[in-house]
Parts: structure tokens; sequence; C-alpha cells
């Protein structure tokens, strides 16, 4: 069996001409797991009819990233090809864009040494910061989309039979992302109109804090100084509209790393670096993480959040509505791109320089000043439902509804 061309195709050119919205005479670096390929090919397709001057993929393998664990030497854990890095960080420079096809499987390293995992996760996030540093600071267009690997579709869809998962689990991507109907182009137009309409209200109201309450829940989350709510397609600093997740629900800003307190517990599990996390709950004083637990998982949470002195803290608040259509289909995809726009959500780690006004310009130093946290990670988990409500808390103290039963109360 094979996946529908057709659909592969408008996601191809969905990707290229809203995703990337890639420029004429513009690079394009693209990285994916092999089993992509025919997904790639269609994307570099489009790619040249839009005008790229030079489209350069790079590949991962399963089975290549599992031999490393089941045979590498103990110092190989501590390596990363930051040569590679470097290399992409100068494409970026030069003016590249960016895409990043998502789709490994799930529980690909779930039977590895955690310590091992975690090692290799922070050698590749330190040798990474050259190509990372222009995507956190939105320096150029990017965009990531999925493609249903066979790992990937047993886990979403256990009791079907692979390519018959696989299948299924294309139409649920298909769906997410928005590009059914007569022109999915437009699909996008359109729901970015309405993203920009929560983003402008958020904006007019200027929080101090979000307040949280919920079932295993009850948390005060500090808005850094100058944060800027951001949602749908936006301008890169190179000037080039794009819309970097595909699919995307949410609306977005920076907390203040420091000025969050109380208890959050997750409402979906948390696929990461070839693990599930299930049942997260932190407790978080003065921003930093102090208890953390999971029924799944924990060794690779408490690895994770150990990264580095960030990692505990918090970068990133997503607000999601429980009727956002990846949290009606029902499924749960185990993977990050779609899990959290079926739900409110939180990202451990690195914060976005664009959601602090002019933060673009200014320093790590700078940024942390007003309450932008900084590390080698950024990690989103999800903690929404129809159970969880929130309130905006104004500088004056006032109390505001934003949400509630999990649905914008604006």
């Amino acid at each position: 069996m094979t996946i529908d061309p057709v659909k592969l195709d408008r996601l191809a050119e969905v990707a290229v001409r809203t995703g990337v919205n890639l420029g004429e005479g513009q690079e394009l670096v693209i990285t994916a797991p092999i089993e992509a390929l025919p997904l790639v090919r269609r994307i570099v397709v489009h790619a040249y009819k839009a005008g790229a001057s030079l489209v350069t993929p790079i590949f991962s393998d399963g089975e290549i990233t599992k031999a490393r664990y089941e045979h590498g030497a103990d110092a190989s854990f501590d390596k990363a090809a930051a040569w590679l890095f470097e290399g992409m960080g100068a494409a970026f420079k030069s003016g590249a864009a960016r895409m990043a096809i998502s789709g490994d499987d799930p529980m690909l390293l779930a039977e590895m040494d955690p310590t091992k995992v975690a090692r290799v996760s922070k050698a590749t996030s330190i040798a990474a910061k050259p190509a990372m540093n222009p995507i956190v600071g939105f320096e150029v267009n990017w965009n990531i989309v999925a493609y249903p690997t066979l790992g990937w579709s047993a886990k979403v869809f256990p009791d079907l039979e692979v390519e018959e998962a696989q299948e299924k689990l294309m139409d649920a991507i298909y769906d997410a992302s928005r590009i059914g109907g007569d022109d999915p182009v437009q699909n996008w137009a359109d729901h970015t109109v309405e993203l920009k309409k929560r983003v402008k209200w958020l904006n007019e109201q200027k929080f101090d804090a979000l307040q949280y309450t919920g079932p295993g829940t009850d948390l005060r989350l500090g808005l850094a100084e100058g944060h800027i709510w951001k949602g749908g397609a936006s301008p890169a600093l190179n000037g080039i509209v794009c819309q970097p997740n595909i699919p995307t629900e949410e609306v977005f800003t920076c907390p203040h790393a420091y000025k969050v307190d109380g208890k959050v517990s997750a409402t979906k599990p948390l696929a990461h670096q070839g693990s599930v996390i299930e049942d997260i709950s932190v407790r978080f004083e003065a921003g930093k993480i102090v208890e953390a637990t999971a029924s799944k998982g924990q060794d690779v949470l408490r690895a994770l959040l150990a990264t580095d002195d960030g990692a505990s803290r918090i970068g990133e608040v997503a607000l999601v509505p429980h009727s956002s259509p990846i949290s009606q289909s029902g499924v749960l995809f185990y993977n990050t791109l779609f899990d959290e726009n079926a739900s409110c959500h939180i990202a451990l780690g690195q914060c976005y320089a664009d959601t602090i006004a002019g933060g673009s310009e200014l320093s790590p130093e700078e940024l942390q000043q007003k309450g932008g946290n900084q590390s080698l990670i950024h990690v989103d988990w999800m903690m929404g439902s129809d159970a969880v409500d929130i309130d905006g808390i104004t500088l004056t103290g006032d109390v505001v509804p934003v949400m509630r039963g999990g649905e914008w109360a604006f």
C-alpha cells in the first residue's frame, strides 16, 4: 500500500508556498527521516517551481541511530557533528530557508539507556546552536511538516496492520494540516485571520500573569516584561512571511522565567528522544521546577530537566482551545507538532526572542533581564483540557477570564 500521491503533493505544495513561503532565488535546507523521501521529493519539486536556487536535503535513519546506542563506545555519546550544524548555520546566515520533516518513531530509543540518550541530546544541543540560533531568533523563514513513517504509524494505531495504520495516519495528518478543500493555501490564509483576532485581544490586555486551575493544576504563570502574543503566519527578520508549524492552532508568548509558582499536571503523554513520558506532574517555585514526577519515563524527564540551568524553567506558554480540530479528532499523535495543537501547553527551556518587544535586537543577558529563559533545549508538553480554566491577571490585579472549560472566554 502506498500513500496517496495527491495528498503528498498537496502537503508538499502547502509546505513550500504557505509554510516556508520560499523566496525567489532562495536556498532551502531540508532535514528528514529517510522514510520521508516520497514527501521530500515532492517538496523539492515545488521548491524549484517556486524559484529555489538550490535545495539540500539531509536525511536520518532510525536503524543507524539505534546502532550507535547498541554498539558505540562510551565516548561516542558525548559527540555530535558540530561541523554539520556549523554548515547549516552558515547557510542560514547566507539567507537559506529551513524545513524539517517530522515523523520519527516515538519509541525508537525506548529500550536504550536513558543516561546515554540524555548525553547525546545534550551534546547535540550544544553543537546545534549555530543552526538553531537563527531559528530561535526567527532570522530566516522556516517550517515543520510531518510524514507518517511506519514506526510512528504503528504507535498511533497499534490495532491496525502497519500499512493500514500508515494510511490512516496520513489521513489524520492531512486533516489536521488543513489541506482539504479546493484551495488549501486559502484555508491557511483564513485560519491565520482567526488566530490573529485572538493575538490582538491578548496583546490589548497586557496581562502580568496567567492563573491556571484544573485537576492537579494550580499555577500562577508570570509573563515576561514586554511580552508579545503571536500566532499564525508571521514575518521573519528577512521579511518573508512564513507559517512555521503545519499544523498550528496556538497563540503563544514568553513567560517570565523567574515568576512561575504552583503545580501543574500534564494532560497528554510527551514523546521525547525516542521515549514516551506519561503523567508528568511538576511543582514550580520562583520559576524553577523543584519537584518532578512521571508514571513512565521519569528518568528521561529528570535527565531532561538537568540539561542545563534553564531546562527546569519555561520559555514559552501557548493557548489552544479544546475544540481545536486536532483535539476533536481524538487521535493521540505521540508527536509534539500535533499534540501541542490539541492542548494548551508550556515549553521547558529556551524562549523565542521575537515574543518580547525588540527581543531580536537584545543580547541573551538583556533577554534574561526581561524574563526570557535561556537553555539548550525547547521541549513542549501539554497541560490543557476541557477541565482547565485560565484567568488573566492585570498589572492592577484585576482578573479577566481567558478560558473556561478549555474554550475561549472572550
